[in-house]
C-alpha cells in the first residue's frame, strides 16, 4: 500500500529508485473492462492541486456528491489504510467514529493555505475497497467563501477503460499522468481483497505517500477512483506486492505497476445532508 509507516521513508525513497530501474511490459487488461475510451480528441479539464489534502502520513481530498448542497458539511476521501489508528481488519467497516484529525488544504499551485479539521469518520473500511471518508466541522460553502477552494465532484458513473487520469497527491504535491489500463476482477495483497481495481499504465508510478490520492478524469475534472498501491518488488499477494486474481483463480503479478479503486459506489450511500445511509437502495458499501 502507498503509505509511509513509520521508518519507511528511506525504503520508499530506495523502492522509488529501484522502480526506475524495472523493466515492465506494457500491462494489458487481462481481467474485466468496459468500452474503451472514444478515440477522439477530449477537451481536457483543468486539474491542478485545489480541492486536495494533505494528511500526517497520506493524501487526500475534499469531494462533493451529486446530492450534496453547500450548506453540507464538507466530506474528506483517502484510504481505509490511512487510518491514524492502523490497518483495519478484514471484515472490519467503522461508520460514525467521533474524529479531529486535521487536513492541508491546498491551492492550485499546491501550497497549503488552511487547516481543516474533521467532527467524525463517516465511513471506512479495507474490505473490497479502500477508503476513509471524513466529515468536516465546515461546510463546502463556508470552505469556498473563506479560501476560493471548490470541492471535486465524485463520478457517480464506472470508469471506462482508456481514459487519460492524474493522480493528485497532496502529500508529495506531485500530479501523475497516464490512462486506465483495465480493470481487475480481485486485487489481492497481503490479507485483503479489492473488487474491480482500477490498474494504471506504467506512467502512474506513484510511491508511498500517495494514497488517498483522487484518481481524476482528465476530461471531465470528476474523481473516478482512489489511489492505493501497487507493486514494488514483485513478490506475490504479499503487502506493498498486490497481485490479479482473474475470475478463474488465475494469478498475474505486475512489478512496477499501481492501481486505484473505485469510487463510484460512494454515490449510492449517502442521503440527504451528506449523511450515511447503508440501506439506500443500490448501496453495496461493506456493512458493520
Amino acid at each position: 500500500m502507498n503509505k509511509p509507516l513509520l521508518g519507511m521513508l528511506a525504503a520508499i525513497l530506495a523502492g522509488a529508485a529501484a522502480i526506475a530501474g524495472f523493466t515492465v511490459q506494457p500491462a494489458s487488461a487481462t481481467s474485466r473492462t468496459t468500452t474503451t475510451a472514444a478515440p477522439h480528441a477530449q477537451v481536457q479539464a483543468t486539474v491542478s492541486f485545489a480541492g486536495a489534502v494533505s494528511l500526517s502520513n497520506c493524501s487526500g481530498s475534499i469531494i462533493k456528491l451529486p446530492t450534496s448542497v453547500s450548506t453540507d458539511p464538507a466530506l474528506v476521501m483517502s484510504n481505509g489504510h490511512c487510518l491514524t489508528s492502523g490497518f483495519l481488519n478484514p471484515g472490519e467497516v467503522v461508520v460514525n467514529s467521533s474524529s479531529t484529525r486535521s487536513f492541508g488544504l491546498l491551492n492550485s499551485s499546491g501550497t497549503k493555505i488552511a487547516t481543516l479539521r474533521a467532527t467524525k469518520i463517516a465511513y471506512a473500511t479495507m474490505t473490497d475497497t479502500d477508503i476513509s471518508l471524513y466529515q468536516l466541522s465546515k461546510t463546502y460553502a463556508q470552505i469556498q467563501s473563506t479560501y476560493g477552494i471548490t470541492a471535486l465532484d465524485l463520478s457517480a458513473a464506472h470508469p471506462v477503460q482508456g481514459t487519460a487520469i492524474k493522480v493528485v497527491s497532496g502529500y508529495w504535491k506531485t500530479i501523475y499522468s497516464c490512462n486506465i489500463d483495465g480493470f481487475v476482477y480481485r486485487l489481492r495483497e497481503g490479507d485483503w481483497t479489492w473488487k474491480d481495481s482500477v490498474r494504471y499504465t506504467s506512467a502512474c508510478n506513484t510511491i508511498g505517500g500517495t494514497s488517498g490520492s483522487p484518481v481524476i478524469d482528465a476530461s471531465t475534472g470528476k474523481v473516478v477512483a482512489i489511489n492505493n498501491t501497487g507493486n514494488e518488488s514483485g513478490e506475490t499477494c504479499t503487502v506493498n506486492n498486490p497481485c490479479e486474481v482473474a475470475a478463474d483463480g488465475t494469478v498475474t503479478v505486475r512489478q512496477g505497476i499501481n492501481y486505484a479503486e473505485e469510487t463510484y459506489g460512494i454515490t449510492q450511500c449517502f442521503g440527504a445532508g451528506n449523511q450515511l445511509d447503508l440501506s439506500l437502495s443500490g448501496c453495496t458499501l461493506p456493512k458493520p
